[in-house]
């Protein structure tokens, strides 16, 4: 069975980028469409992970494959913030999550209490600012989970992530975390053998799962917003007005792939204990993500 289980849907609320967030979304996919490319991409299991809400989720429940997720905003002990991803809750468990994310050890509590599988997300990206030595130490011992494949992060990102999962001893989770829909169903988990949801979610647990799909590239995220911002004006025509400010887009996911490159290599060298930079040019043979020859 193969399941993404990081996608996004409109229901994710309003993006986070200081400026944008006043007139522009996270996602304009909905979810009825998102189900639909999920199954021609091959998936066999269904759910939607938007931020702090499962809306969405009331559009699908009437399929029988389709299970309620949802991807918390945490405030750790450290003050930072963090993305988990948690999977196959009822719309009680979702009340007691959202009550207790900004209280760490209270969720975490919650979440062993009723046997909940859960996840950090993109680990080794700066998308929710900045991170402290100690959170790590929380994932480490905490979490049961690791998301190793996220098909907008960059390739070296994913592989510190695995590294990571297998140093700690984690279970190896992966989703596209789609906010376009030509982003979903791009990256995923599978458990071989499994034939519903419970074998499913038994043989991660188990050790059984594996994850498969692509990393991220600057010209993936650079059409996935573009298409977000098509999407921004046609909901709110006067936003239009805005539309020459579209050439800069693709210094934007520049800028944005610049900063991960810097935010992976700095936390890689702390935690796994990688190189924070080249010691000489790296040349190839085979072609990388644009973003990460670049940066």
């Amino acid at each position: 069975m193969k399941c993404d289980l990081h996608v996004h849907s409109y229901f994710s609320g309003a993006c986070t980028t200081p400026f944008a967030r006043k007139f522009c979304r996270e996602s304009y996919s909905d979810p009825d469409e998102v189900y639909d490319v999920l199954r021609r991409r091959g998936m066999s299991l269904f759910t939607l992970t938007d931020h702090d809400s499962i809306e969405g989720a009331e559009k699908l429940r009437r399929h029988p494959d389709f299970f309620v997720s949802v991807e918390l905003t945490c405030r750790m002990p450290s003050g930072t913030e963090a993305h988990i991803g948690v999977y196959d809750v009822s719309e009680r468990q979702h009340t007691q999550l959202m009550q207790r994310r900004n209280d760490l050890v209270a969720l975490l509590m919650y979440l062993t209490e009723r046997r909940l599988f859960f996840s950090i997300n993109h680990v080794f990206s700066s998308l929710t600012g900045p991170r402290k030595l100690e959170d790590f130490l929380w994932f480490e011992k905490y979490f049961p989970a690791v998301e190793t494949r996220n098909s907008h992060m960059l390739e070296r990102a994913n592989e510190h992530a695995a590294h990571l999962a297998r140093k700690w001893n984690k279970i190896a989770i992966g989703g596209s975390d789609a906010h376009a829909l030509p982003s979903v169903g791009a990256a995923y988990a599978e458990v071989p053998g499994a034939r519903d949801k419970e074998e499913f979610f038994a043989g991660l647990r188990s050790g059984m799962g594996r994850v498969a799909g692509e990393s991220g590239s600057f010209t993936k995220l650079t059409r996935d917003v573009f298409l977000i911002a098509g999407e921004m004006m046609r909901e709110k025509c006067w936003t239009a007005l805005m539309s020459p400010l579209a050439v800069l887009i693709p210094a934007i996911t520049y800028l944005n792939y610049y900063d991960e490159n810097k935010f992976w290599r700095h936390w890689a060298a702390k935690i796994l204990g990688e190189p924070e930079g080249r010691k000489r040019p790296r040349w190839i043979a085979v072609p990388q993500p644009a973003a990460e020859e670049w940066v």
